[in-house]
């Protein structure tokens, strides 16, 4: 099993689409509100995929609702964390921790085969990621201690959700009816919450953001069923690095559309990043 030239070209695709809705959370719209409008798109648009790609096996069920609570303790987290830092210092520190402890745990557990190479490139590919977040839009300022604390919970929860659903896609016997029947679950969760939190006076602001809501719902399903996928015919740790390179997406898109600063700190960043990338594959 290994990471194939065309696997790694579409995980990169989902990189790219997932920093696009990640941006999208940053709209002039409440976070926690904009990630429920998010994740409810994504289940709006799961629904009738789920009838065509059926059911997934018994075995994968399990999968299927664990992964769902951590997706929710994933919104929440991420959008606290966007409450109170930049996109370009809460998505690195997020991002960046996540394929370090993603690899650790696959590695003890999941053995899936990877080289001394793979796991070298993981490793600088996770530095670079992780150096993104020392400046940001405040010019020397750090993210706040809380803001750091839900950026590392989040990273906590995005290893967590992405062994998980590497291993239920593999028991499902088909990724996309894992990925639809994953997708179709977990936004009603997140829908519950938000009405308990703000009810339907507060709510209703989202209903002036329905069109890129719902953009950045197709963008986040189509990032995540595409790594689902990948997790199937990949090592999931690779996999997982591989998507973290949204990062640079994400950093070109703070700068260009939200205005965030380049430094030589996140120009370093991404040559670490590249590099990671050329061990991983050359490894």
């Amino acid at each position: 099993m290994e990471l194939q030239l065309p696997v790694f070209l579409a995980v990169l695709t989902a990189a790219a689409l997932h920093a696009g809705w990640n941006a999208l959370v940053k709209i002039k719209l409440d976070p926690f509100l904009a990630m429920t409008l998010i994740a409810v798109s994504c289940g709006i648009i799961a629904l009738p995929a789920l009838a065509i790609t059926g059911l997934p096996n018994k075995e994968a069920w399990v999968w299927v609702a664990l992964s769902t609570a951590l997706h929710l303790a994933y919104y929440l987290f991420l959008a606290e964390a966007y409450r109170r830092a930049d996109m370009s210092q809460v998505y690195p520190i997020a991002r960046g921790a996540a394929p370090l402890a993603t690899t650790a745990i696959s590695l003890a557990f999941i053995h899936d085969p990877m080289t001394w190479g793979n796991v070298a490139g993981i490793a600088v590919l996770g530095l670079g990621v992780l150096l993104i977040s020392l400046k940001g839009q405040r010019g020397s300022l750090v993210p706040s201690r809380t803001a750091v604390i839900y950026a590392l919970l989040t990273a906590v929860t995005i290893s967590l959700y992405t062994i998980v659903d590497g291993i239920g896609a593999r028991a499902a016997g088909s990724p996309n009816s894992y990925a639809a029947a994953l997708f179709a679950l977990d936004a009603y969760p997140m829908l519950v919450i938000c009405l308990w939190r703000k009810g339907w006076a507060g709510v209703r602001p989202a209903l002036k953001f329905l069109v890129p809501g719902f953009a950045g719902g197709a963008m986040s399903l189509a990032a995540y069923w595409i790594v689902i996928w990948a997790m199937t015919v990949a090592p999931i740790a690779l996999v997982a690095a591989t998507r973290e390179t949204s990062v640079l997406f994400g950093g070109l898109i703070a700068m260009v559309f939200l205005k965030e600063p380049l430094t030589p700190v996140r120009g370093l960043s991404a040559l670490l990043i590249l590099g990671g990338l050329v061990l991983m594959r050359l490894g």
